[in-house]
């Protein structure tokens, strides 16, 4: 029977008990103590009702003591654009094929988890998101292709998982907007497709892998990277033949590969913010000028003749 506070709630009844069933799903935590029966959902902590419709548009559960899997119960919330789970360390399984459901979304965070299995190529059917973060959890298996087809994807962390294989070719084809991918500390093998010398990256992070090969198609004149971490992978190639960098380019951390060759003189060119070369086999003479000589020794050093302030001078 509908109590008294059905006439004055804002809160869509089925989005209500939608909410309940949520919340029994979950074990009833003590997370979701404000989600009450006899009280207006949109007053509920980690809600958010979107001021026009009154329709849950925003769900986000932080930090809570939660045993469970998410709920198939998600996909019966028609208008959420924002759902967020996260530091829920006893969350497990794998991402419901229901979540397709919620054709709205534009934020999926789901990190800080122990969810598993494979990252689902059902992903790309929303094609609303702009924020696809499924970071610091025990994904496995290879990145889908299909990720390329979401055409307003504008983030894309998959990062601190175990995924293995190489990065897929379709990531030189985006359909729409070219993400900030992040994709550090997993087991990518492989060599970098030729493909993504067809897009302008602005921010990449590929560090903590094994992948390998050179990197000369991100770089280039008419290129707009801005932020680029490739350490500590597998990477060999002659850094000298890379003489042309993008004037965008103001973070370059290559530390821990078998890169050779010598540094290229082009990158006194640039209004670097942070540059890191050690560890590499590199060579020959740190270049004068530009921001070259603001760093310390530690952005050089352990290379195998690597010259110049502020290492030692050259002989």
């Amino acid at each position: 029977m509908c109590s008294s506070i059905c006439l004055s709630q804002r809160c869509n009844v089925k989005d209500q008990i939608t909410l309940l069933r949520i919340k029994t799903s979950l074990g009833n935590p003590s997370v979701l103590s404000s989600w009450t029966s006899n009280s207006d959902c949109c007053n509920w902590r980690h809600v958010e009702c979107d001021l026009y419709n009154d329709r849950i548009k925003s769900l986000t559960i932080f930090s809570g003591n939660i045993s469970a899997t998410i709920p198939d119960t998600i996909g019966n919330l028609p208008y959420l654009d924002t759902l967020i789970l996260r530091k829920l360390t006893n969350l497990t399984g794998q991402i419901p094929p229901i979540i397709t459901k919620l054709t709205r979304l534009k934020t999926l965070t789901i990190s800080w988890t122990n969810l598993s299995g494979p990252i689902p190529s059902f992903l790309s059917q929303l094609k609303s998101l702009t924020t696809l973060d499924l970071s610091y959890n025990t994904f496995n298996g290879s990145i889908p292709p299909e990720l390329a087809m979401l055409p307003n994807l504008e983030s894309l962390h998959l990062d601190r998982n175990a995924l293995t294989g190489s990065i897929p070719d379709s990531f030189g084809n985006f359909t729409g907007k070219v993400p900030a991918i992040y994709l550090s500390h997993n087991m990518l093998n492989g060599t970098i497709p030729k493909s993504l010398a067809q897009v302008n990256f602005t921010l990449l992070d590929l560090s903590r892998n094994k992948l390998q090969g050179e990197l000369s198609v991100f770089f280039g004149r008419n290129k707009t990277i801005e932020r680029v971490d490739f350490s500590r992978n597998m990477f060999e190639f002659n850094f000298s033949r890379i003489n042309e960098f993008p004037s965008s380019l103001s973070v370059l951390d290559l530390n821990h590969n078998s890169i050779y060759g010598s540094l290229p003189e082009t990158l006194t060119g640039l209004e670097l913010q942070a540059l890191n070369v050690s560890y590499n086999r590199l060579c020959g003479e740190i270049p004068v000028g530009g921001r070259l000589q603001n760093y310390d020794n530690t952005a050089y050093f352990h290379n195998r003749c690597l010259c110049g302030f502020p290492l030692q001078a050259c002989f």
